[in-house]
């Protein structure tokens, strides 16, 4: 399954989770979703404005993060 990102807010749409809230159950393609779709997180993008990622650059990201909070957390 693949996974999405809002170029404005990082919001990310997976596809193994959907986004129930919204009504888009998991295993929901991105490609299935309403040509109107828009960022659930921030309503500033819509659909064609998501970003595909590859699972290796997202948890990259993650730990990129993780690491940044936990150097600031100990100053």
């Amino acid at each position: 399954m693949k996974k999405y990102q809002c170029p404005d807010c990082s919001y990310i749409y997976d596809e193994a989770v959907g986004h129930e809230h919204e009504g888009y159950e998991p295993g929901t393609r991105f490609e299935d979703l309403p040509e109107d779709f828009a960022c659930p997180a921030c309503f500033v993008r819509e659909k064609e404005d998501f970003v595909p990622l590859e699972s290796d650059s997202i948890t990259s990201d993650c730990a990129k993060n993780k690491n940044s909070v936990v150097r600031s957390l100990k100053k």
